[in-house]
Order: C-alpha cells, then structure tokens, then sequence
C-alpha cells in the first residue's frame, strides 16, 4: 500500500500585521499544503490581506497567553505537521526541504532564525524549533517553549525576521515584561525567564535590570543549555556597556575555556578591553589594545560560527576586520 504523503500546514498567530503578512505567506505557500491564521485582535486589514494570500483565517479575543493562542491555531490546522511561523518572518532559503523533513520520523525541527536590529548591526541568528509533528504543543506565556521529548535536530531552513527593527518594538515592549513577569512568579528563578528579561531589560534601556537578570540567569542556566552562549556574551556586553568593567572581564575569564570556537564570545571580549582601554588611557597602547586586536584577530581564525545559539553575522568575519582596521589605523597614527 502507497504510504500517505504528510500535511504540512503553516500557523500563524496575528494581530495587526498588514505591514508583512503578505510577504510572510507567499513566502510559505510554495512549500505547504495549508496556511491557517489565527488574528487575535486586528484593526487593520491583516486578515482580509490573508485570506487573499490564500490562508485559512479565524478570530480568537487575545487571551493574554502566547502559548494558548499558538496552542488554539494548532487545533485548527490539525495537520501531520506544524510549521510556525509569525507574521514579520518570511523563508529566505530552504524551503523546498521541509517536505523531505516531514516525510521523516516524528522529531522537532529546529530553523535558523535571521532577526535584523538596529542594535547588533548585523542579523542575529538563533535556532528555534518550528517544525513540529502534529500532536505538539507549547507552554509559557511568552517566549513560549515546545514541550516534548522528541529529539531536536537543526534543519537547513532560514527566516528572515525584521520584529526587532525599532518600528516594530514599540508595541512589544510593555506586553512582554508584563508576560514574563507573569511567568516569574509561576516558576521564580526559571533561568529562561530571567534571561528573557535580561534580553527585555536591555530592550528598555534598564541596564542595570539587564545586568542583574543574566547574572541571576547565569547561576542557574546549566553548561548544555543551548541559550547559554548568547546569554555569555550578551551579560559580557552588557556588563562592560553599564561601566562594570571589572565584573565583565572576571565572566569572561571565568567563561574563557567555554568558548573557544565561537566568534562571538571573542567579538564582545574585544569590545570590552577596548572599553577598558578608553577607560584607563595611560595602560591603553601597550596594554588594552594589544589584548583587544587579539580577540579580534581570534574571531577571524574562527571565522563565522551560525549554528551558535544568538551569533551575529559577521563578527567572525567582516566585523571583527572592521574594528581592526580602525584601531590598527588610529595606533599608526599615534606612531605618526
């Protein structure tokens, strides 16, 4: 007997995305049987663009919970397989893969992720599983988490993603400290959490909550959980930016023999002594910056590194290069 083909459908949970929605699903149609929205509250004329674009579209009152709604769309589509996707996302390459993915054993399906911000200059790329078999849900009530013990796997499917843009943050801000906070109390000193509201902090401009939140995250996040690399570098960054220059450079050594191949970790230690080298001028020349161009020069015999959780793109290339060639061309000066 002819096995059955699986049906893939795409979930979108929506609201007030006119903007992108269109590009999000004629990005989608090519490589799925069904495209089912679920708009939780627009003004806007999402779902009529949608239903134009050919998706399946319903109508659920936000329930304040991103994992009741994602969990609701998915009753909807009710097919072999989930591919999850928002409305600000769109595939980039790889989508003729899903298929071949699906005509597989049931596992979870982890697609790079390419956010644009004006914040890291350059996309961040984080894996995050999108792929699911049919019976998967999810918990939290934002930054929503896959629950299942099926294996994970990385799957060779890139989304661009422009959510992070400043545009598009106003409306996000407030919504999710409010969720996570929400979250906290329900499981106080989840490390996931407080390095979400680490990330959410920063967003707002609280460096010292920032701060203050990846040190508690860094305690309790194990060796192998698979955010613990962005969450390094990001409470490096964010430590040293907040003049914490000395509890920057003492996680970095602490964090050192960690990281060895990641660019990243090797980008923001050289940002860091330079920060250093600004801060204690007299020991910049023959001190700070010798050490700062040697972390540079290690991302770049690194090279680049996108399967690390949150790398950036670059650093292990064109902008670790970048930050060279200026200091290397303000020391000749100096030497002038």
């Amino acid at each position: 007997m002819k096995r059955k083909t699986p049906i893939i459908a795409a979930a979108l949970i929506v609201r007030d995305e006119a903007r992108c929605i269109r590009r999000c699903l004629e990005s989608v149609a090519p490589w799925v049987d069904r495209m089912v929205v679920l708009d939780t509250g627009s003004k806007d004329e999402t779902m009529a663009i949608a239903r134009d674009a050919g998706a399946e579209v319903s109508s659920l009152a936000w329930p304040d919970d991103f994992s009741r709604a994602r969990n609701h769309v998915l009753a909807l589509a009710d097919a072999d397989w989930h591919l999850v996707i928002d409305a600000d996302e769109w595939i980039l390459s790889g989508g003729a893969l899903l298929r071949e993915w699906c005509d597989g054993p049931a596992r979870l399906g982890q697609l790079c992720i390419h956010s644009d911000s004006e914040k890291a200059g350059s996309p961040t790329r984080s894996w995050i599983t999108r792929l699911l078999p049919g019976h998967v849900r999810y918990q939290g009530r934002v930054h929503e988490q896959v629950v299942s013990p099926l294996p994970r796997s990385p799957l060779d499917v890139h989304l661009g993603h422009d959510g992070y843009m400043a545009a598009q943050l106003d409306r996000k801000h407030g919504r999710n400290h409010t969720l996570l906070m929400r979250d906290l109390e329900d499981g106080p000193g989840d490390p996931y959490i407080l390095y979400q509201l680490g990330k959410d902090a920063e967003m707002r401009g609280d460096s010292a909550a920032a701060c203050e939140c990846y040190s508690q995250a860094l305690k309790r996040t194990l060796p192998t959980a698979r955010w613990r690399h962005e969450l390094v570098v990001l409470a490096i960054n964010a430590l040293s930016k907040a003049g914490r220059r000395e509890a920057a450079l003492a996680l970095a050594e602490a964090e050192f023999e960690a990281w060895p191949e990641s660019p990243d970790f090797f980008f923001v230690l050289g940002d860091m002594l330079l920060d250093q080298a600004i801060a204690e001028p007299a020991r910049a020349v023959d001190h700070w910056l010798p050490l700062a161009t040697g972390a540079w020069e290690r991302c770049l015999v690194i090279g680049e590194r996108p399967d690390l959780e949150g790398s950036v793109a670059g650093r292990g290339s064109h902008l670790a290069q970048h930050n060279l060639d200026v200091i290397r061309s303000q020391l000749a000066l100096l030497a002038a």
